[in-house]
């Protein structure tokens, strides 16, 4: 399922960017995008804040950023996840989110990521009816 935004779908904006990276940056992004849906099949995909991908599902799951030296993707209940892997490695001193920088030539434990993405869906959905 996909999002919307003013300018068309959500999906084809994600697209765009992975594609106008044209390096290791829009692989990488590729890349966990894959995870994402692999993690969560319904997940729905955004396009917020003037061009950031976000991945939703009973609330904001994770935004994805890219920059020079990280794509950094962002997980807003991310401090109340449990994170035996050890994936996050930025953002550690908040009290709600927690993220995970992955430099050129870095690799993500693929089944961590799906496990952490499932426990984000969890997370969103405790407390509602």
């Amino acid at each position: 399922m996909t999002g919307t935004a003013d300018d068309g779908p959500a999906s084809e904006k994600i697209d765009d960017r992975i594609r106008e990276l044209a390096d290791w940056r829009g692989e990488t992004l590729g890349r966990l995008r894959a995870l994402i849906h692999q993690a969560v099949p319904d997940v729905v995909e955004e396009w917020k804040w003037r061009g950031v991908p976000v991945w939703s599902r009973g609330g904001i799951l994770c935004t994805g950023e890219s920059y020079k030296a990280v794509v950094k993707l962002t997980f807003m209940k991310g401090a109340s996840l449990a994170d035996p892997a050890g994936l996050f490695n930025a953002s550690l001193d908040g009290n709600a989110r927690r993220a995970i920088d992955l430099r050129e030539g870095e690799m993500v434990d693929e089944a961590a990521f799906v496990a952490l993405m499932q426990a984000a869906v969890a997370a969103n959905g405790k407390g509602k009816k």
